[in-house]
């Protein structure tokens, strides 16, 4: 059985990218253009989030780093690696305070995607 990755990123041509990319390389992806999907994690049940850190359709002012810091604070979700994908300049520390699992910094190519995504699931 497929792993499953959960991609949450605003930016459509960006989301088509990974999602071409994973779906090549044999995961189950679901794909969102905002952070409402989040509501039905437990159902979805993931074995990755990738998460956009500015999500503009993102209704309230949570960012990716305080949407990981939630979903790695409920017991119900806390063993779902998160990955959090931005373009700004201290990611990492921005993946630290949201207890995410790692980071990407936009713009990447699609060598280092596939590494992170094997990092934080075994197939």
């Amino acid at each position: 059985m497929a792993k499953k990755v959960l991609v949450i990123e605003d930016d459509k041509d960006i989301r088509d990218t990974v999602v071409y990319v994973l779906e090549e390389e044999g995961y189950e992806v679901i794909q969102s253009d905002n952070a409402r999907i989040l509501r039905t994690l437990t159902t979805i049940n993931p074995d990755l989030i990738l998460l956009d850190n500015w999500l503009t359709d993102w209704t309230s002012d949570a960012n990716g780093q305080q949407l990981s810091k939630g979903i790695k604070d409920d017991p119900a979700t806390s063993h779902i690696p998160v990955v959090i994908i931005s373009a700004v300049s201290n990611i990492k520390e921005i993946a630290k305070a949201g207890n995410a699992d790692g980071y990407l910094a936009k713009p990447f190519d699609l060598t280092a995607l596939s590494e992170i995504v094997k990092r934080h699931i075994t197939k």
